[in-house]
């Protein structure tokens, strides 16, 4: 039987309906934000079922949503004008250096393609892993954030299935993070639901750039070559699955974790940071010698001091790490583990921040997936507090939210909000086949943990 593919039907480039004053300069990337010109494109999309009305309205329900999305994100792109640009680098020889920086002048825009697949919304969500199609969903798949020089550093698809659409955006990492991303979703979502009846967005995003004191506009990189900095990452064979955290196991995992640290201060993300770190590193079966590193993506705009605006655009972002041997985490009980973790998050402060700032300033380094990439370690990245299933585009609410190709590895696991929303986590769980089947039979982490119910 012939797997089904994705069609790409059609491809445009969208413009902001009008082009700001501010996007005639050249736009500068922090540290932060040149750090990530080897990553990935981010890549997160929403799974929506059609309406009713959809199968009476033949073409017609698709064609006016294409064309809905499309204005819309034209709006959006006036207050989001460098995802609109290109990336440009301007290079010296003695001292070798590139200036990367965004050029939003001349640029054809973001891109958006319109696409369709012979699948319903059950052959997405219904298997126990996610399906390999999923990654289609996505444009620039594999793309780093580098190649923002010849491709758009925004890309919408929109992909439309037998019961469902997916609206997949790829947007280049090294403008802004999760916080950011989530930002911009949020707003074209606001403007798709006012119908140009508002030119207005209830948070507009802040481009004025942060840099450390004495450090800016202007940042080079000591290099004259990309193949210098530039690396391409291929993930291992990877198992993509979900695990689902009520509320009420949530509740249950943080009391358990702060019992055992005889505390009260450890966060329900901590408490289930550490419970993942301990599973990962069981279905692992290391050595006890072995160092394993717990990684939390960490929004640093609330830890400077001033703190930055959440609607701060850009990268702010920085791994607190736990650190130990696999021996010590799995003797130990997971009280242990989260008290672990709290101290290494409440250590991170705007000290910390500015002196590891100050140290890539002395020693400018490109974040290597490669490099990064420990397969005796995990990084949970994401976070449950971004609004994603406040996104909506005429559809109402998404039934659920999946993500591309990009930056994935063993022990890569995002957090997402639950679909009931209150407090409850999605778990998106990157792991080798031979190891993905060890959490569903580990006592400690299925006690809180189960599998998705889909409704739909």
């Amino acid at each position: 039987m012939n797997t089904p593919i994705v069609h790409h039907i059609s491809e445009s480039f969208i413009q902001p309906q009008s082009a700001p004053e501010e996007s005639k300069q050249p736009f500068y990337l922090t540290p932060w934000d040149l750090a990530m010109l080897s990553a990935h494109y981010i890549q997160k999309g929403l799974l929506f079922a059609k309406p009713p009305h959809a199968k009476e309205d033949g073409n017609d329900f698709m064609e006016s949503l294409l064309e809905r999305l499309k204005s819309s994100l034209s709006l959006a792109l006036v207050h989001f004008y460098p995802l609109a640009g290109r990336l440009k680098t301007i290079k010296t020889e003695n001292p070798a250096s590139s200036l990367v920086y965004v050029d939003c002048n001349g640029s054809p825009g973001a891109k958006f393609i319109y696409a369709t697949l012979d699948m319903t919304i059950s052959d997405i969500l219904s298997p126990t892993d996610v399906p390999s199609i999923v990654k289609s969903f996505f444009d620039h798949d594999r793309a780093v954030n580098h190649d923002g020089h010849t491709m758009s550093l925004l890309s919408i698809q929109v992909t439309d299935l037998v019961d469902g659409v997916f609206i997949g955006c790829s947007m280049n990492h090294c403008l802004g993070d999760g916080t950011s991303y989530w930002h911009f979703f949020n707003m074209w979502s606001e403007i798709f639901r006012a119908q140009g009846n508002s030119n207005s967005v209830s948070r507009p995003p802040i481009f004025k750039r942060w840099f450390p004191d004495g450090h800016g506009p202007i940042i080079s990189l000591p290099y004259t070559h990309r193949d210098e900095f530039i690396s391409r990452f291929e993930a291992p064979k990877l198992r993509e699955r979900f695990f689902h955290f009520s509320v009420e196991s949530i509740a249950k995992l943080k009391a358990k974790a702060n019992a055992e640290g005889n505390t009260n201060k450890i966060s329900s993300f901590q408490s289930l940071s550490a419970l993942v770190w301990r599973s990962i590193t069981r279905a692992r079966n290391l050595p006890p010698d072995q160092i394993t590193t717990c990684k939390l993506a960490a929004n640093d705009r609330s830890r400077l001091d001033p703190p930055l605006s959440e609607n701060y655009f850009g990268n702010v972002l920085y791994p607190i790490r736990g650190t130990t041997t696999a021996g010590e985490l799995l003797e130990h009980d997971l009280g242990w583990a989260a008290q672990m973790l709290h101290k290494a998050v409440i250590s991170h402060n705007d000290k910390e921040a500015r002196e590891l700032l100050d140290a890539w300033l002395q020693s400018p380094q490109v974040y290597q997936i490669g490099l990064f990439f420990d397969p005796f370690s995990l990084m949970m990245g994401s976070s449950p507090r971004f609004n994603m299933y406040g996104c909506e585009f005429g559809m109402g609410k998404a039934l659920a939210l999946r993500s591309g190709y990009a930056n994935k590895f063993s022990g890569k696991v995002s957090c997402y909000p639950g679909h009931e929303g209150g407090g409850s986590i999605d778990l998106e769980m990157c792991l080798p086949p031979a190891t993905m089947c060890a959490p569903e039979s580990d006592k400690e982490f299925m006690e809180f943990a189960c599998l998705p119910i889909i409704e739909h």
